[in-house]
């Protein structure tokens, strides 16, 4: 192995470190409550040589969201590749989310990053274009497994009806733990929403 081919290698290995420390410090804090001095700090690094691997906290956050990304994909093309009908593949995939916000909490605070003002502010746009065909491939993918429903005219509208409530819920509900409040929506709510989204909300009770 030559010099340079080490060194890559070596800073690859560094830079999964840094992610892997920051995934667990999300998953305790929050993105919102994790400072890259905690980070270097998980990692024993200095904050300087932290910023020798990613140039912003933004960075490093995007970057895990990539890895979030590769996260969901894999469990999408899971639930696609089952011979069941289109309406189980559904509420397969409602469980697959649910049960990443029980396991990996961390990816569905991430999930969430790119809404916030000036999330890309200081991130390499190597890394915004790769994100940026990571999450479309995510929406295809998600699309795709909603398309052969009936009454899905626009998969890419239900794809973004189907993601961004259950972020929405999500959001909701740290929302009221953060306050102190019942954390709901619980697994009998997200149940529930999945219902009101297949069947609508517009029919007056008898």
């Amino acid at each position: 192995m030559g010099t340079t081919e080490r060194r890559a290698r070596e800073r690859e290995a560094r830079r999964r470190t840094i992610l892997d420390a920051t995934r667990e410090l999300v998953r305790e804090n929050g993105f919102g409550g994790t400072t890259t001095r905690q980070i270097a700090e998980r990692c024993e690094l200095s904050e300087a040589t932290l910023f020798f691997y990613f140039s912003s906290k933004n960075e490093i956050l995007i970057s895990l969201l990539g890895e979030a990304c590769d996260f969901w994909a894999n469990g999408l093309d899971s639930i696609n590749a089952m011979q069941t009908p289109s309406e189980e593949k559904l509420s397969a995939v409602w469980r697959f989310f649910g049960e990443v916000q029980r396991e990996h909490p961390e990816y569905v605070h991430v999930s969430t990053y790119l809404a916030h003002p000036r999330s890309t502010v200081s991130v390499d746009d190597g890394v915004t274009t790769d994100l940026m065909r990571r999450t479309g491939d995510n929406f295809r993918r998600l699309a795709d497994l909603v398309g052969d429903l009936d009454g899905v005219d626009h998969p890419r509208v239900a794809a973004d009806v189907l993601w961004s409530s259950f972020l929405g819920l999500m959001v909701l509900r740290q929302g009221r733990a953060n306050l102190g409040a019942p954390q709901h929506p619980d697994a009998s709510d997200l149940g529930e929403a999945l219902r009101l989204m297949s069947t609508g909300m517009s029919k007056e009770k008898p």
